[in-house]
């Protein structure tokens, strides 16, 4: 199994810089409380500077949401959407303690940051423009078929495990109580964004290793080592 953007996105958004991870021995009661707290405070402390929507990690996605045809007020990256809620409401929602950790490290440092059930994904996973036959199992179980065109992560079977990039991921790869190994990918596009991805997945690395999973080398692609191969 392995994971790449295609050929074509990287023409497209040259500045790409893709952060990716994978880990296994999941467990759904892992405790991670106490690991959450200092990354919301982070990110808490850069609003006394603005709204999340003038940050340069989320400015440069509302430039490339733009330039896929798509309305940045409406289409928020998952980073921006986490912000905007902790902003609004003061907390995250709890959903599964990897989910969690990945949450509060990307509003720390206000980056997507996505996690995949990786058995549910069918031989690889493919960040590109649909051709419009993906399926995309939507949260209130409808089946979507993303346009033509539209920027997603496609597998061998044609599931879209992504729609509209970093803007929301299918049920279908959700992790659950009964993932027990995963993807997790960040992606930046602003001026720091190569030391950005970087700190971001060793930070992630550190904590997802504190509470007793188990979680392989980080590695930053580029356009010249596009593909990450996951080791079984």
């Amino acid at each position: 199994m392995y994971f790449f953007h295609s050929k074509e996105i990287w023409e497209q958004f040259p500045q790409l810089v893709p952060g990716v991870m994978y880990v296994k021995g999941i467990m759904p009661n892992a405790d991670i409380t106490s690991r959450l707290a200092p990354w919301i405070r982070k990110a808490k402390d850069r609003f006394s500077k603005g709204q999340e929507s003038e940050f340069p990690e989320v400015v440069a996605w509302r430039k490339v949401y733009s330039k896929m045809g798509l309305k940045p007020s409406k289409y928020r990256s998952a980073a921006e959407a986490l912000l905007r809620r902790l902003r609004k409401q003061g907390t995250l929602p709890h959903l599964h303690p990897l989910v969690d950790l990945c949450n509060a490290i990307s509003v720390a440092f206000a980056l997507p940051v996505a996690v995949l059930d990786l058995d549910k994904v069918d031989s690889y996973l493919e960040v590109c423009k649909a051709n419009g036959s993906e399926e995309y199992l939507a949260f209130n179980g409808e089946v979507e078929h993303p346009r033509e065109g539209e920027i997603i992560f496609r597998d061998k079977s044609g599931h879209a495990h992504a729609r509209r990039w970093t803007f929301r991921q299918s049920k279908l790869s959700t992790v659950t109580d009964t993932t027990t190994r995963a993807m997790i990918i960040s992606e930046g596009m602003h001026e720091t964004a190569s030391k950005d991805i970087f700190s971001l997945m060793q930070a992630l690395r550190q904590e997802i290793m504190a509470v007793g999973f188990e979680c392989y080398e980080p590695r930053v692609l580029s356009v010249q080592n596009p593909r990450f191969d996951f080791p079984d």
